[in-house]
């Protein structure tokens, strides 16, 4: 009899374990007055921990009618202005960001049983600062930007192998190509949660809250 793969599907999903290594210990009473430094230190923490891709995060925007939408991207920076991120301003997210300029951030780093939540303002950056951005990757992510037409629907496989390969051949003969619509997006948060996992399931949640727009930060704990 063929196994059903639902049913080895919901045997599988019940036996993976959760955070099956030490997980570190975090007294939220030390943690800086401000979020961002915090960040730049379970950051580095993760990546040493030999977290996979720790600089890769989940971006979730709203649409027109107000529907969420999310997908997994690379951080390009955190700095006093806010979370960098950066895609073309005419895919999905981009014309999202456009209509609604409110964005939510999720990191998570089960090496260390870490979750970080940011939530603010997104502006976009200056055309520079785009510029900039997309020459300092690689050829590839250049001819990726050149290919352009992100979210927008594919005739075929083939038509994007034959736009791919002439646009690796424009960024390997053309480094400094422009891309008018690779734009840098910046979150400025409003709200920043830090998540320190549990195995005995008593979960620490630290978040910053702004008080009112601009000012200093609240620092509060939330039940698990």
């Amino acid at each position: 009899m063929t196994p059903d793969p639902a049913d080895a599907f919901h045997e599988l999903l019940r036996s993976l374990p959760v955070w099956d290594t030490e997980l570190p210990a975090f007294a939220p009473d030390t943690a800086p007055d401000e979020p961002l430094p915090l960040f730049h230190q379970w950051f580095v923490e993760a990546a040493a921990a030999g977290q996979p891709e720790p600089h890769t995060m989940a971006l979730a925007t709203v649409d027109e009618a107000g529907h969420p939408d999310v997908r997994t991207l690379m951080l390009h920076d955190a700095d006093a202005r806010g979370w960098h991120f950066a895609s073309h301003s005419t895919s999905a997210k981009g014309r999202q960001l456009t209509a609604h300029p409110h964005a939510a951030l999720g990191f998570y780093w089960p090496a260390q049983g870490r979750q970080i939540r940011v939530r603010g303002r997104v502006t976009p950056g200056t055309p520079a600062e785009a510029h900039a951005d997309l020459h300092a990757r690689s050829t590839g992510a250049l001819a990726s930007a050149l290919v352009g037409r992100q979210s927008e629907v594919l005739d075929s496989y083939e038509e994007l192998v034959r736009t791919s390969e002439a646009a690796w051949a424009r960024a390997s003969a053309e480094p400094d190509a422009a891309s008018g619509t690779w734009t840098v997006y910046v979150l400025e948060p409003a709200e920043v949660e830090f998540f320190q996992g549990d195995t005995r399931r008593r979960h620490v949640r630290l978040r910053y809250r702004r008080a009112h727009e601009r000012a200093g930060w609240v620092r509060e704990l939330l039940w698990p």
